[in-house]
């Protein structure tokens, strides 16, 4: 039996035995393979790796992508250009696409239609004739357009057959297609709440950083600034605000308008959100130690507090965007807002605004939509980068 190692005599110096070998920080001989790639991976890495497990917000994140990538080339998507009329098919209900006629496989077919009027209601019928089978064209020459107004073209993805209809969500009062208008809105829909959130942004974070870092008579004053604007009501707001825009103003200056209409809306929130975060974050230790070396209030508020508490403000943005959606869509939708020849969703929604006109046409609801999809796609996205932006958790 092996006998225990002698005690040190009392008072005399402990033995240590140190490796020689230099100290690798990369070294894997105690970890698995797993925990070796984790170790090494980035921050940015590490939330990819937890937002990918958020199904809910890849899923959205992949809709608004591919959302965002179809605007830029909406002239080649939409089946028809944005202003061509098809005046014997007025109020025309949306076409279904076949691919079975008479039990074979044709393909990708809308079947042709006839129009009667009915002298009783007025109300114009559409019957289908199963005779005319109209087969798609795909990347085919259709209507001329310019392409972001620059360059003229005629390519389209999916066009009708020659001399044939092609209506897949119908025809508005004037014999519009209102797929391809839902299309070419999307370009303006989607881009304003991104103008406008990085308006709001700028303002929110400035006004409210310097708030809350420096306090003071300047944080009274942001305050109180804040408290009478959240005061006022939204919509006189928005009446009276809008109304300063003069009506001779091109479609662009008014575009640029109301997306810092919004904008000065929605900054307040902001603002009083991150003052309270840096309230807390302000006594921290790591902001005495940046004081200390010498840095600069912008500084600290940029490159250390602002850091702190970024999921946050992943979350106030993508929760913030829909809301300024919204935001267009109900302006122009009380005409307000954007106004014609610009299109978006908002205004093609006023083509909806009498009853009489929803009972007899529906489909003229339909750019309702995308706005409830993208509205829900910016949500979940919104929880999923807000759990992802903390991955140590």
């Amino acid at each position: 039996m092996k006998q225990d190692s002698p005690l040190p005599a009392p008072g005399a110096p402990l033995q240590h035995y140190i490796s020689g070998a230099p100290f690798d920080l990369q070294s894997v001989e105690a970890m698995t393979q797993e925990q070796s790639k984790v170790f090494q991976a980035s921050q940015l890495r590490l939330m990819w790796w937890k937002f990918r497990k958020h199904r809910l917000a890849l899923i959205s994140g992949i809709f608004l992508a591919v959302l965002y990538s179809g605007i830029l080339i909406c002239e080649f998507l939409a089946p028809y250009n944005l202003h061509s009329r098809n005046m014997d098919y007025i109020y025309a209900p949306p076409q279904h696409v076949h691919l079975f006629h008479n039990g074979e496989f044709v393909g990708p077919f809308v079947y042709g239609r006839q129009m009667t009027l009915d002298m009783d209601t007025l109300k114009r019928n559409y019957i289908e004739n199963h005779d005319d089978v109209q087969r798609l064209r795909f990347f085919c020459q259709g209507d001329t357009y310019r392409f972001w107004g620059l360059i003229e073209g005629d390519r389209h993805f999916v066009c009708p057959a020659e001399n044939g209809q092609l209506f897949l969500a119908g025809t508005d009062r004037l014999g519009r297609d209102v797929l391809s208008r839902m299309i070419y809105g999307a370009r303006i829909s989607l881009t304003i709440g991104l103008v406008g959130i990085s308006f709001s942004f700028l303002l929110g974070i400035v006004i409210g950083g310097l708030a809350g870092y420096h306090g003071g008579i300047f944080d009274l004053i942001v305050q109180r600034i804040i408290e009478v604007l959240q005061s006022i009501p939204s919509i006189p707001l928005w009446l009276a605000l809008a109304a300063i825009m003069p009506i001779t103003w091109s479609p662009i200056l008014i575009y640029f308008g109301i997306t810092v209409i919004l904008g000065l809306l929605d900054w307040t929130g902001l603002a009083r959100a991150v003052r309270s975060k840096l309230l807390a974050l302000r006594e921290e230790d790591y902001v005495l130690a940046a004081q200390l070396m010498g840095a600069g209030s912008s500084r600290i508020i940029r490159r250390h507090l602002i850091p702190g508490f970024m999921s946050h403000l992943i979350a106030t943005a993508t929760l913030s965007i829909p809301g300024m959606i919204l935001g267009e869509t109900a302006l122009s939708f009380l005409g307000l807002g954007l106004r014609a020849p610009i299109t978006s969703w908002g205004i093609l929604l006023t083509e909806a605004r009498s009853v009489s006109v929803i009972a007899f046409y529906p489909w003229l609801l339909l750019p309702m939509l995308p706005v409830i999809l993208v509205i829900m796609a910016f949500n979940f996205l919104g929880d999923g980068l807000r759990d992802a932006a903390d991955p140590y958790k």
